[in-house]
């Protein structure tokens, strides 16, 4: 049993993963500002995992850009944290291209002022969410770790510095334990279809979209490039299921409290690519419902191709996905049909 601090906790993958390490037996506090997740979210991992004592998960709404509001945060238990789970940020490629200056505060300087805070408190171990974005144009794929890191937007370029952030620290001074975790496209949801997605706005992201159509909510599906060189002309991504991920991470955190300090950087990914057309084929069949769409233009800073060689964290963790696309389909919809509101009931 570890007390774990989690970062962005209330949010999609966020949530998720603190469902996960409670059915773990791991007590955790979460910070988050709440700008694109609900408190709803962490209520329904509560009800989920049962865990009725306040003691088991304590959450802060707070900024990770603001020093007090992360003190407080290590305040609030009696010891030290085993670890920290770094979610915080802002994810959106095409946001980044617009706002870079709001995506390198949070994501860079937002990470920069938890490793101090972890610093002054004696707290030298943490996962951090990384993104398969920063391997850009990848020459080869499947992409392994050791590819090139060369991302193409804003958004992929802060990922990259906060990993040379954490790899600094990791040689500056002994102790360090250090995941990076690089994440393919994570999709789904839990099954019982009570904790999911639930963006702001129209959705960047494909499953989201698909299934905001299938309720309704949206009229059409825009596929954003027919021309790109893939099987059908749409992009190709490597889809995990965020109950694999969230078992990912539970498998980095026990990997990283059992082994000596290091710094470890892995994939996760299924190490299959679906194009988009097939991912509506495949939502299409699971749900009965079909899925209108049209062709737009390619949007800035996508790749044609993002697929995982997920090979080294099988290999060092002994983990790796179980769930098929039917499954991510499957709890998608069962999300979206029992809250097609998200977690606001409108």
């Amino acid at each position: 049993m570890s007390q774990l601090l989690i970062t962005g906790g209330a949010g999609f993958i966020g949530s998720h993963v603190c469902l996960s390490l409670l059915e773990g037996g791991n007590n955790l506090v979460v910070i988050d500002d709440f700008s694109n997740s609900s408190h709803q979210s962490l209520q329904r991992v509560c009800e989920l995992s049962s865990v009725k004592d306040e003691r088991r998960l304590k959450v802060f709404q707070g900024d990770i850009r603001n020093p007090k509001d992360l003190q407080n945060a290590f305040d609030a238990i009696d010891s030290a944290f085993d670890a920290v789970v770094h979610f915080a940020g802002l994810k959106a490629v095409g946001e980044s291209c617009k706002s870079p200056l709001r995506y390198w505060d949070v994501n860079v300087n937002g990470t920069r002022c938890l490793l101090e805070v972890m610093k002054n408190n004696d707290c030298r171990t943490i996962v951090f969410s990384s993104s398969a974005t920063l391997y850009g144009y990848p020459d080869q794929v499947p992409t392994p770790e050791s590819a090139d890191i060369r991302p193409v937007n804003p958004y992929g370029h802060t990922k990259a510095a906060v990993e040379q952030l954490l790899a600094d620290m990791a040689s500056s001074e002994p102790g360090w334990r250090i995941a990076c975790l690089r994440y393919f496209n994570p999709v789904g949801a839990h099954p019982s279809g009570l904790i999911g997605e639930d963006p702001n706005g129209t959705p960047n992201n494909l499953f989201p979209y698909i299934s905001q159509v299938a309720v309704g909510r949206l009229k059409e599906l825009e596929v954003f490039g027919c021309d790109w060189p893939t099987i059908d002309g749409s992009a190709v991504r490597d889809y995990i299921h965020v109950m694999d991920l969230a078992e990912g991470h539970c498998e980095a955190i026990d990997f990283l409290n059992r082994g000596k300090p290091q710094l470890i950087t892995f994939n996760l990914g299924t190490g299959n690519g679906y194009s988009v057309v097939q991912v509506i084929d495949a939502f299409e069949k699971v749900t009965g419902i079909e899925i209108p769409y049209r062709m737009g233009l390619r949007r800035i800073g996508d790749v044609a191709c993002s697929v995982a060689d997920p090979s080294l964290v099988a290999e060092r963790l002994g983990w790796k996905t179980k769930r098929s696309l039917s499954d991510m389909c499957r709890d998608s919809w069962a999300w979206q049909k029992a809250n097609p509101y998200g977690y606001c009931h409108h």
